[in-house]
């Protein structure tokens, strides 16, 4: 068995949030590509992944995938998972306990994909890693942090409730090529002062 599938075989028997083990119908770990460049990261779970354990198969997920046919990816080339990995019951707000249990797994599935930019999802994604940034004054830029580049931009489900977002989310996605490219021009980094803005 492969290292990635050991891990997901690992998230899929997890058992530390008592608050979601008795309500969740499936555990999402993730799914897409071992070798990818991106790596989106969003909140958690919703009604149509805890039925089917894939993430982002929703309404939100249908945007995610005009937003990847806009610079012509398709899911199986990209990796996609949440904050955390199990839905949530009524689709609540996580806990801090819950991302704190989850973010072992998040952390090993960073490590293991080592893509060149991790796209941070919507508020929660951006708190769990850019906790000093919001996300109205940072959306549509990348982040270097930790080691790791990150770009934040708002949740693909908020396009869905505030059509207004829906343009600027496309957007901000439309960056990404430049991004992955090592334009040096688009990435805003966070560094020490007199510290070389590293390419990735």
């Amino acid at each position: 068995m492969s290292e990635s599938e050991d891990l997901r075989q690992e998230i899929v028997a997890c058992t530390k949030c008592k608050s979601l083990v008795g309500s969740r119908t499936q555990v999402v770990p993730g799914d897409g590509s071992e070798n990818a460049r991106i790596m989106f990261i969003g909140e958690a779970p919703g009604f149509n992944e805890d039925k089917q354990g894939s993430p982002f198969v929703g309404q939100a997920g249908a945007f995610l995938n005009e937003l990847l046919a806009l610079i012509n990816l398709k899911r199986e080339q990209v990796f996609i998972t949440n904050v955390i990995k199990c839905r949530p019951p009524e689709n609540r707000d996580p806990f801090p306990s819950e991302i704190q249990n989850c973010r072992p797994w998040l952390d090993r599935q960073i490590a293991l994909i080592r893509p060149k930019i991790i796209v941070l999802l919507g508020r929660y994604a951006m708190a769990s890693f850019l906790p000093d940034k919001s996300i109205s004054k940072v959306h549509g830029t990348a982040q270097r942090a930790d080691g790791m580049t990150f770009f934040a931009m708002y949740h693909p489900a908020a396009a869905l409730y505030q059509q207004s977002l829906r343009e600027t989310i496309k957007q901000d996605f439309l960056k990404l090529p430049e991004i992955l490219s090592g334009s040096r021009e688009a990435l805003v980094a966070e560094k020490p002062p007199g510290q070389q803005l590293s390419m990735f």
